[in-house]
């Protein structure tokens, strides 16, 4: 036994010494997902001035300007003019304002709107570095745009349900109804359930879009489209995000659908998302 005990003890120090280099390797993996994390939330592709204007007009939208003449995204009016009210849609982290030309198109279809798509700062030909605080300022000054008699209604997709939800709750009276597409109650439900091995909900630091503390100080309409099969956000956190919301509220539930998909037409779709909008403002007003 006298002749063991070294040896014990040395394999005892190797195993702790291997237990202190994961620890390490791990806390230093946990830092660099912390700092990076920007970079894994958002996905721009900046292109210049004259390509961001080809694919404007590609999708049958031209730019949307301030008052400033700095560019805020992409628009398409209403045609024939006197518009019931305005869309300012949101997308996700990988897609751009002229990707939301589709949406534009099922709206306009069922109703006379106007539709503005707002670029991310980072994203297209747009300046800036895209990260939380940024796209929420984007978004009030946006809106601060529009014109103020008229209704004004969101519609975001993934990661801009975030910013949609934000816009809603610092504008509760201003908003007229919201659309949210593959929500989340909080990116950090999403970021974990990518990185299960991480304390990922605790490193976005910044990053992070509370949907549902958000929505505390909104009381209009909002629909949600949950994906049973997403996998990009999880359906358990937008399931969440719907029971915890107070106001009215109506949720479009695709059990087989993965991430922004449809299980019915639609055009069928968007006719169901403006009658919620209408009729949820109908009640409200009586």
């Amino acid at each position: 036994m006298a002749h063991r005990a070294p040896h014990n003890q040395g394999a005892r120090s190797a195993g702790w010494k291997t237990v202190r280099m994961s620890l390490l390797a791990y806390a230093i993996t946990c830092l660099l997902a912390g700092c990076f994390s920007a970079k894994l939330i958002y996905h721009p592709h900046p292109i210049s001035t004259e390509e961001a204007l080809a694919k404007a007009k590609a999708a049958d939208m031209e730019r949307w300007v301030d008052p400033a003449g700095r560019q805020v995204g992409l628009k398409r009016l209403a045609y024939g003019g006197n518009p019931e009210g305005a869309v300012l849609f949101f997308h996700g982290n990988g897609g751009t304002a002229s990707a939301c030309a589709w949406y534009a198109t099922m709206l306009q279809r069922e109703a006379r709107l106007d539709c503005y798509a707002l670029e991310y700062p980072g994203y297209e030909n747009i300046p800036g570095v895209p990260h939380r605080d940024a796209l929420i300022a984007a978004a009030q000054a946006a809106l601060d745009s529009l014109d103020e008699r008229q209704p004004v209604y969101l519609v975001g997709e993934s990661l801009g349900t975030g910013v949609a939800a934000a816009l809603a709750g610092r504008n509760p009276r201003r908003i007229a109804g919201v659309m949210l597409l593959s929500p989340f109650r909080d990116l950090g439900d999403v970021a974990q359930d990518h990185f299960p091995w991480l304390p990922a909900r605790w490193l976005l630091f910044d990053e992070n879009f509370r949907s549902a503390d958000y929505l505390r100080d909104y009381r209009g309409p909002v629909g949600m489209l949950v994906d049973g099969k997403d996998r990009i956000v999880p359906a358990s956190s937008g399931r969440e995000l719907y029971a915890g919301y107070a106001g009215p509220k109506r949720l479009w539930d695709n059990p087989e659908g993965d991430h922004l998909q449809l299980d019915q037409d639609p055009g069928e779709f968007w006719k169901s998302v403006v009658a919620f909008w209408r009729s949820a403002a109908h009640t409200s007003a009586r």
